[in-house]
């Protein structure tokens, strides 16, 4: 048992640190071709963060664990608005005051919908996952074309232009630490489960899925150390569009991914109804204060008790 806690561990240390090295990297490789900020912020940033929870749905899904894939998915997604969103809040309060916002949120609560859709269907086709990608494409392309400004890092960052052997190394760095990390992840947590007698889902809802966000919640807590506690809101948000459209899409696509009953009547309605809460709270108070951080904190530690 300390055995597999402590791979799970270091799955942990690795999936953070490949995304880490890989964005940096892949930043200054796209600033080597010439892309716009705007683009390197939408598609190197949001994809590179969002690669440890791809990775190990993927490696979930072929390893005959899809509850962990779903659960990696739909947890993810509420930690993002009430663990990560709650502690950078708490930071320092977050203003929406991101370009388009409402647009987004709009796409975040269309994307839990079809999260809801698909768990009462009950599976998740190679031919539904082909569809939530063509849709996931065609809005960063919306997006691109809009040209609305909004970033999800620090300007500074996305002109980050590094030497060539170092763009290389963290590259190829940062991916191999992310295939090692979701590899070491899926197993240890899976070895755990079986021996607690946990199930695969509530693994992948809670353990996995903190795991996977750790690159976005270490994004928003820096950014809101910084004082720029908004770039976490639009992490968050675009994480989440890109989680269930992007991450189940793509793992559909390779596999078929069925969706757990329990999961479907629970836990997405949840993982909706947070969204839901989010969407009125920025339209109703036009921010998130650390009261509200707080309520949020309070809430997830009281959804993750209620699980074990």
């Amino acid at each position: 048992m300390l055995m597999h806690i402590v791979l799970l561990s270091l799955g942990l240390a690795l999936l953070t640190a490949g995304a880490e090295f890989l964005v940096r990297g892949a930043i200054s490789l796209a600033n080597r071709f010439g892309m716009p900020p705007l683009l390197i912020g939408l598609t190197v940033v949001g994809f590179g963060t969002s690669m440890p929870e791809l990775l190990v749905s993927l490696k979930a899904a072929l390893a005959g664990a899809p509850a962990l894939a779903v659960g990696n998915v739909v947890g993810s997604n509420t930690a993002n608005i009430l663990l990560i969103l709650g502690a950078a809040a708490i930071i320092s309060p977050i203003a929406a005051r991101i370009p388009n916002l409402t647009r987004d949120l709009v796409m975040m609560l269309v994307a839990a919908l079809t999260m809801l859709g698909l768990g009462y269907l009950g599976n998740v086709t190679p031919v539904l996952g082909g569809a939530m990608v063509v849709v996931l494409v065609a809005y960063l392309a919306w997006i691109a074309s809009v040209k609305s400004g909004a970033s999800c890092a620090d300007e500074a960052e996305l002109h980050t232009r590094l030497a060539g052997w170092k763009e290389a190394a963290f590259i190829i760095g940062g991916l191999a630490g992310l295939f090692i990390g979701a590899s070491l992840l899926i197993d240890s947590a899976t070895a755990i489960a079986r021996q607690f007698g946990i199930s695969e889902a509530v693994i992948g809802l809670t353990i996995v899925a903190i795991g996977t966000s750790l690159p976005e919640l270490a994004t928003s807590v820096v950014a809101a150390i910084r004082g720029h506690a908004e770039v976490a809101l639009g992490n968050v948000v675009g994480s989440n569009i890109f989680n269930i459209l992007g991450i189940l899409g793509v793992t559909a696509m390779v596999a078929p991914v069925p969706v757990d009953a329990s999961m479907a009547n629970f836990d997405i309605p949840v993982m909706l109804a947070v969204s839901l809460a989010l969407f009125a709270l920025i339209l109703i108070a036009g921010r998130i204060g650390r009261g509200a951080g707080l309520a949020m904190l309070a809430a997830y530690t009281g959804y993750v008790a209620w699980l074990y």
